[in-house]
């Protein structure tokens, strides 16, 4: 695999990396790549399994219990099988 160095990068891109890195708990070379792959119009393979194996990470733990407990509640009759389909 070719090894590249890339200099050059302003504050604004770097803050881009950082967070794309962060939020896909990816390295900063992980980032990068995927950005310049994106770029050339190549598909993100490696990423992009990431992301939307994370994607909805943002949200854990911004309910409150009784919301949690509220989602419980309507998914219990989910749960239930009823034979009648069954016969």
């Amino acid at each position: 695999m070719t090894q590249l160095t890339i200099r050059g990068f302003d504050d604004e891109l770097v803050q881009v990396l950082q967070e794309r890195a962060r939020k896909e708990g990816i390295s900063l070379n992980k980032a990068a790549l995927g950005l310049l792959r994106r770029g050339a119009g190549l598909e993100d393979t490696g990423s992009q399994r990431e992301v939307i194996g994370r994607s909805l990470d943002s949200f854990i733990g911004t309910w409150s219990a009784a919301q949690a407990e509220e989602l419980r509640a309507s998914l219990k009759d989910f749960g239930k099988i009823d034979e009648s389909f069954w016969s």
